[in-house]
C-alpha cells in the first residue's frame, strides 16, 4: 500500500486511466465520516461508507460495471458506478459526494480506493474502464 489512509499518511493513488495522481484519506471525525480526495488544489469529499456500499453493490451485480466518471453538472451514463453514486435508490438516498459543486467524479476517485484495499479489480485502460468486486 502507498500509505495508511490517514491525513498525515494518505494513500497516493492514480486515476483508472493512469493519467493523474491524487491523495485520499479517511476522516472518521468528520460529520458524516468522509473519504477525502485531494486532487491538486481541489478537495472532494465522499461519504466514507461509500467504500463498503460500493463493494456491496458490485458483489450484488456480480460482473464488471462501467465507471462512467462525470462532473456533478453533467449527467451520468446509466448503469455506471457514477450513476449509482448519485442515484436516489442507493444506500444514502442520493449523492455520495458531500461538497456541493464537487459531488461528481465518484466513478473516478472511489474505485481506486477499493482497488487499493483489495476489494475490487479496476481496469486501467486509457478510457471506458470498468470494475468488479473481488
Amino acid at each position: 500500500m502507498s500509505g495508511q489512509g490517514t491525513k498525515d499518511d494518505p494513500w497516493v493513488l492514480k486515476t483508472p486511466s493512469g493519467g493523474s495522481e491524487f491523495e485520499v484519506y479517511r476522516d472518521d471525525e468528520a460529520d458524516p465520516p468522509a473519504l477525502v480526495c485531494q486532487v491538486g488544489k481541489t478537495q472532494l469529499r465522499y461519504h466514507l461508507r461509500a467504500i463498503d456500499d460500493l463493494h456491496a453493490m458490485l458483489k450484488q451485480r456480480g460482473d464488471w460495471v462501467p465507471l462512467g466518471a462525470a462532473d456533478e453538472q453533467k449527467p451520468a451514463a446509466e448503469g455506471t458506478v457514477e450513476a449509482w453514486g448519485r442515484a436516489p435508490d442507493n444506500p444514502v438516498g442520493g449523492w455520495y459526494g458531500l461538497k456541493k459543486g464537487f459531488r461528481g467524479r465518484f466513478g473516478m476517485y472511489v474505485p481506486p480506493v477499493l482497488k487499493e484495499l483489495g476489494l475490487a479489480e479496476v481496469e486501467d485502460k486509457p478510457r471506458n474502464n470498468s470494475m468488479r468486486a473481488l
